[in-house]
Order: structure tokens, then C-alpha cells, then sequence
């Protein structure tokens, strides 16, 4: 056995045990501070970020990651006070998050898709959309999908990247909506009596806005009808009350009026030759 004399283990001491011991509490001293430092940014950009009146889902993420991020720069600046070789350690944590991200693209433009809509807000949760080839109202808007829920009460879950890459529609994203209604009536019809029939109905719906005002003519000469186009403004929570029940009281209307509705038929017309025989 090596015999350590008092001069030696001095040496020892000095050496190595005293600048170890102050450099693992200057780093965790860092790290400490560190920490604090962390906590009270999160804090500052949380509050920014909630003035901003973004999402409250994106702002607790968004929070999360930059936890994250700080807490590993303040690890790797303690981790080389303590003269571990933290370049070595930075280039294994960006080699990690580039396999993960490229095993992960999918759901990463799920995630950028999801931030966009929470960013950009083309809807919000409540809303009547079609999106991602669905359509429903929106019940929760998540960071890598959205959930809707049918007219029938059908749960859909579509992903963010399907919905963002394609186009969106929002039909409740303004107060006031057209509702546009076609009626056929027939050739044989006074029109001018026609037009104000459905005018009178018109005026006597409370629903039907007056600014704009409500639009009511004749928009084809078709094969078996003419065709008049009605397109009132409504409140939007209107719209389809408005249509069912339009539509069913001009049919009711137009049999007490005598007005007729005709539908597509043909007529057969059968020649004889000059021998007596139908062909």
C-alpha cells in the first residue's frame, strides 16, 4: 500500500479536493440562480403572452418548451464549471432532437400546424366550419389535432397539418349570413304576383334583416319553371331556422295562392305512318 505523508495529502487537498469543492458550488450556485432566473422569465413571457390574448392551450406549451430550453442551457453552463466537456454533450442532444425530428415529421407538422391555428385563430371553438374535409362545429382546438362534432353528434378528430393545408371555411365567423333560396314556378304563373307573394312573406318574417336588404327576381328561364332567386340576411344562429321554415311556407303559400311548382316530365307523342302502323 502507497503511504500518503501529511505533505502529500496536503498537496492532495489543495489541489484537487478545495478547487473541486468551490467549483460544485459555484455550479450549483448556477444552477440555483439559474433556476430562479428560469422561473421568473416564464413568468414575464406568460404574462406577455396572455395580453396578447393567445390561446391558453398555445401559451402553456409555448411556455413549457422555453422551461425547457433555458433549464438545459443553465444544466450545460453548471455541467462545464464543473469542466465536463459540454460541447461533446451538445453535439449528442442536437444529433438526438435531428433523429427525433426526422422520425417525427408527421406529428412535428401536426405541432406547426396546430400552433399556426392557435396563433392565426381562422376559428375558435363554438364555431360551424368546414375543415379538413369535414364539417361540424368545433369543440377543442389541441396542438396536434382538432376536434369536431358532426350535425348527426359524430366525434371527428382531424389532424392540424390536414386542416391547415387546406382551405377553411367558417360559417360562423360573421354575425350576419345570406341565405340563398331558389323556387320554380310555371310558365303558365303571373309572375309579377309570384314575386309578390314571396316579397309579402318576406317582409313578415321578424328573422329577415333590413340592412342589407333582401334580394327577390327571376334568375333563369329554366326547361319546365321559372326561377326566382330570394336571398335574405339573417343573424347567423338564423340561418338554417330560417331556410326550413321559408321554404316550407312558400310551398303552403303557393297552394293557397294557386301558384304551381311544376317538376321535369316528358311528353311521348306518338305518329302514325302512312300504312296504319305505329312505329
Amino acid at each position: 500500500m502507497m503511504n500518503l505523508n501529511a505533505d502529500d495529502l496536503s498537496t492532495f487537498l489543495y489541489d484537487y479536493i478545495v478547487p473541486f469543492s468551490i467549483d460544485l458550488i459555484i455550479a450549483i450556485v448556477i444552477f440555483l440562480v439559474g433556476r430562479f432566473v428560469v422561473k421568473q422569465v416564464i413568468k414575464l413571457v406568460g404574462a406577455a403572452l396572455s395580453k396578447s390574448k393567445y390561446d391558453e392551450m398555445l401559451v402553456d406549451f409555448l411556455k413549457s418548451i422555453l422551461s425547457a430550453i433555458l433549464t438545459l442551457i443553465v444544466i450545460i453552463v453548471a455541467l462545464s464549471q464543473l469542466g465536463v466537456d459540454t460541447t461533446s454533450l451538445v453535439a449528442i442532444i442536437g444529433a438526438a432532437g435531428l433523429a427525433i425530428g426526422l422520425s417525427l415529421q408527421g406529428s412535428l407538422s401536426n405541432f406547426a400546424a396546430g400552433v399556426m391555428l392557435l396563433v392565426f385563430k381562422p376559428f375558435k371553438s363554438g364555431d360551424f366550419v368546414d375543415a379538413g374535409g369535414s364539417m361540424g362545429v368545433v369543440d377543442n382546438i389541441g396542438i396536434f389535432t382538432t376536434s369536431m362534432r358532426s350535425i348527426d353528434n359524430k366525434r371527428i378528430i382531424i389532424p392540424n397539418g390536414k386542416i391547415y393545408s387546406d382551405s377553411i371555411t367558417n360559417f360562423s365567423a360573421m354575425e350576419t349570413r345570406r341565405v340563398d333560396m331558389k323556387f320554380g314556378v310555371s310558365y303558365e304563373d303571373d309572375i309579377k304576383k309570384v314575386k309578390q307573394v314571396l316579397t309579402d312573406m318576406i317582409e313578415k318574417d321578424e328573422r329577415v334583416l333590413s340592412d342589407p336588404a333582401p334580394q327577390i327576381a327571376v334568375a333563369e328561364l329554366g326547361e319546365s319553371s321559372v326561377n326566382f332567386v330570394v336571398r335574405p340576411w339573417v343573424k347567423a344562429s338564423d340561418y338554417w331556422p330560417l331556410l326550413f321554415d321559408f321554404t316550407e311556407a312558400v310551398k303552403i303559400r303557393f297552394d293557397e295562392e294557386g301558384i304551381s311548382i311544376p317538376y321535369p316530365q316528358m311528353d311521348i307523342h306518338m305518329h302514325k305512318t302512312e300504312s296504319g302502323n305505329t312505329p
